[in-house]
């Protein structure tokens, strides 16, 4: 058997390519949306991809599955589980195949087998691999979003993201009853899971790429709880606002994601246009760091520096029907196409053109001046609060958790949205963990015209650090770092 595992960094999010070196035949299990990867690995190891699959309908990335059968002639096979309201919407098409519970799927001599293990979502499955030349028993599982290593998925998505009133407690009992069934297999079981740690999909992942059944049921925490009731209960908890795009990769992950083909490949502009751009309100992402930005920028731009967490804010804050452009600090293709990668990966198609930071240059060489960012330190701040507006734009579960005494509470996700609820006429100071999402935050709040914007330095982190005062909710535990 020839397995090889991919593992986006951005997404925090594993596939897996299995093959049977006896007869050349492969297939891959909850491919993303850049399929080269899987067809180059398939190449180098004398295989053809037949057969491509999924665990479930995936929330934080646009799935390969379409795209990979239009590029290799693969066969789909989906799931059939669930509830009617989670079916696939092109399940009719004629190179699907549908899995039902205890279903396999032949690579060669690999056996996959469907198990129907709903909790995170209604109609997931976890595949059980088989290499039947050498043994009759599976030597591990793609769980997907099912088990992680760590961490199980969390049961809640279908309600705050996919708006599916109610569903939390149902699905929790659901996911309850999935891990019961793996009491049947045996602890050298290899756990190969479909995220590891910083994806949204689950609240504490590891970041180690796999596990064993046994060890998992040891040090994993979902296996503690020693009823139903404890177990619905810890694994609501704490649960963080999904991003804001998630009921989107939903949608679209159901209906069936439109075929990329090629890449995009957005042209270069002369730094002399962006003006005109800015001026008719185009959407101008600047991708340098948040020093960068706060050093100086044009005035309308979006601050979001191209990093870790580059793909997440751009899914919660950058819009799916209008073109985009990106400010890039290094305007070489390969910088460019690695942006824009992030973007395809969960639907953002529509970028159109991109400019080098040479035109901060021209902006200033033109007579226009550049905007800043303050930076306010948490002692600048507690010395002198009145006349000030601090805006929190964590998530609920780190405000409540702890927060500065009379903060606003805004997450970042819903900040376009509730531009109002800031008061007019104050000094804002915007406020995060540590200070990244609040300097986003507060270009936002400069691309919609505010004035008086700066960005707290350090954010809660630092505020708690110092040993300053803060609101803390009955029972709550303190400072969650």
């Amino acid at each position: 058997m020839i397995f090889k595992r991919f593992y986006d960094d951005t997404l925090a999010q594993a596939s897996y390519l299995i093959g049977c070196a006896a007869t050349g035949e492969a297939i891959v299990v909850d491919p993303n949306r850049l399929v080269d990867q899987y067809l180059a690995a398939a190449e180098f190891e004398g295989l053809r991809i037949t057969g491509v699959t999924e665990t479930h309908i995936h929330a934080d990335y646009l799935s390969g599955t379409r795209e990979l059968s239009a590029r290799s002639g693969a066969r789909m096979y989906l799931s059939a589980c669930g509830t009617p309201d989670w079916q696939y919407a092109f399940a009719a098409d004629p190179s699907v195949t549908l899995l039902h519970d205890g279903d396999e799927i032949r690579v060669g001599n690999i056996v996959l087998r469907a198990v129907h293990t709903p909790g995170h979502t209604p109609e997931h499955l976890m595949f059980l691999v088989t290499d039947g030349a050498v043994a009759s028993e599976p030597m591990g599982a793609c769980t997907g979003d099912f088990l992680f290593v760590g961490d199980v998925g969390r049961p809640d998505l279908l309600e705050k993201a996919a708006r599916v009133e109610g569903a939390s407690d149902g699905a929790a009992r659901e996911l309850w009853r999935s891990l019961q069934l793996l009491a049947e297999y045996p602890d050298h079981l290899q756990v190969w899971p479909g995220h590891g740690a910083g994806s949204a999909c689950g609240k504490g992942l590891s970041a180690v790429p796999q596990s064993t059944l046994g060890y998992e049921r040891r040090y994993n925490w979902a296996f503690e709880p020693a009823s139903e009731d404890a177990f619905v209960t810890m694994v609501l908890a704490g649960q963080p606002e999904p991003p804001r795009y998630f009921g989107v990769m939903k949608r679209l992950n159901r209906e069936g994601p439109a075929l990329l083909g090629t890449l995009p490949s957005p042209e270069r502009i002369g730094e002399g246009r962006l003006a005109g751009l800015l001026e008719r309100g185009e959407v101008v992402v600047d991708t340098r760091t948040a020093a960068e930005f706060a050093a100086g920028h044009l005035p309308g731009t979006l601050s979001l520096p191209l990093n870790k967490s580059f793909t997440n804010w751009a899914g919660s804050l950058l819009p799916y029907d209008q073109d985009l452009y990106l400010l890039m600090a290094d305007a070489s293709r390969m910088s460019v196409d690695a942006a824009v990668r992030n973007l395809v990966l969960i639907g953002l198609d529509r970028v159109t053109g991109y400019f080098g930071a040479e035109a901060l240059g021209i902006w200033v060489a033109e007579g226009r001046a550049l905007l800043q960012v303050p930076q306010v330190s948490v002692s600048e701040l507690a010395a002198e609060r009145e006349g000030k507006v601090v805006v929190d734009v964590r998530a609920r579960s780190e405000w409540d958790a702890g927060h500065l005494p009379g903060a606003i509470h805004i997450p970042l996700p819903d900040l376009e949205a509730r531009l109002e609820e800031i008061p007019e006429g104050s000094e804002v100071v915007m406020q995060c963990q540590g200070g990244g999402r609040s300097a986003i935050a507060a270009s936002l709040l400069q691309a919609r015209g505010r004035g008086a914007v700066a960005n707290l330095a350090g954010g809660y982190g630092a505020w708690v650090g110092a040993g300053l005062p803060v609101d803390i909710p009955p029972g709550a535990r303190r400072g969650a770092l």
